[in-house]
């Protein structure tokens, strides 16, 4: 009979410095101390908000926008708060030249760069009917080909390495049509396309390129669509969590994407929405 018995005094119960080993590690997963992120756009909004959560998981950021290096005191003075080093630099994405340029620099001035946020963007409102060459270029350019040049040209580098996170800010409109945006909605239609082809061919090599798909948030671009009481309502009936999304809100997905805790996730396009694509 005593052969049958066995102790039970560990039966069901998990020993607390188990535990603490076991939360530490999974931890450990979001730290990007010792990383370096570039994001563009990131003097407002979304791409400040994604800054800033880079920077408090401990990378240090270069941070890139076609305003004035000046505006981005506030994330300089965010950045610097954490500890970590913040690398201002002022760049035209709707000009070849000026992307050419800005990416030598940051190669002469950095030793790598293993995270990167292609993050911003414009949109031009036309009636489809209307929208001029002149729109569409603009649109395009910034939205598509200075992305693709940035992650085609810092993605050869961490292929080298065998490591590194490129995440694309995409939009609701990488999966709708959109009312008179037409340039706006092709070119994001065309980076979820484009974050699932650099997938398929990198992911294999140590690199994972995802994309973030922001519903609809409280920032400047959306200040004519809250500002129309009509609109807004009919956004807000259609959100389940009832609210305008905040940039805080992409603070957790840019983290995720971005650190070792997504290294299974390849090629998605993670909607940041309250619920509206699932309505």
């Amino acid at each position: 009979m005593n052969g049958l018995l066995r102790p039970t005094r560990n039966l069901g119960v998990t020993p607390k410095n188990t535990i603490c080993h076991s939360l530490m590690n999974t931890i450990n997963l979001f730290d990007l101390t010792g990383k370096t992120a570039l994001v563009t756009g990131c003097n407002r909004g979304i791409g400040k908000a994604m800054a800033e959560a880079l920077a408090e998981a401990g990378a240090d950021i270069i941070g890139v926008s076609s305003s004035d290096i000046q505006s981005a005191s506030d994330l300089q003075n965010s950045v610097s708060k954490t500890g970590r080093k913040f690398s201002p630099y002022q760049a035209d994405f709707g000009n070849r030249e000026s992307i050419y340029a800005f990416i030598e620099k940051v190669k002469r001035e950095h030793n790598r760069i293993d995270i990167l946020i292609n993050n911003a963007g414009i949109i031009l409102r036309q009636p489809a009917a209307e929208h001029s060459d002149e729109y569409w270029d603009q649109v395009l350019n910034v939205n598509l080909d200075a992305p693709y040049i940035l992650s085609r040209e810092f993605g050869r580098e961490m292929i080298a390495r065998g490591y590194g996170k490129i995440i694309f800010t995409a939009s609701l409109l990488t999966f709708q049509g959109g009312i008179n945006v037409p340039g706006y909605t092709a070119s994001k239609s065309a980076i979820g396309g484009l974050v699932k082809a650099l997938a398929n061919e990198w992911a294999g090599k140590g690199v994972n390129v995802n994309a973030i798909a922001p519903g609809y948030i409280n920032t400047d671009n959306t200040e004519a669509l809250r500002n129309d009481p009509v609109r807004s309502k009919s956004i807000l009936d259609r959100i389940p969590a009832g609210r305008w999304g905040m940039p805080e809100d992409f603070k957790g997905p840019a983290v995720f994407l971005a650190s070792d805790a997504s290294s299974y996730v390849n090629g998605a396009i993670l909607t940041v929405d309250g619920g509206w694509m699932g309505r």
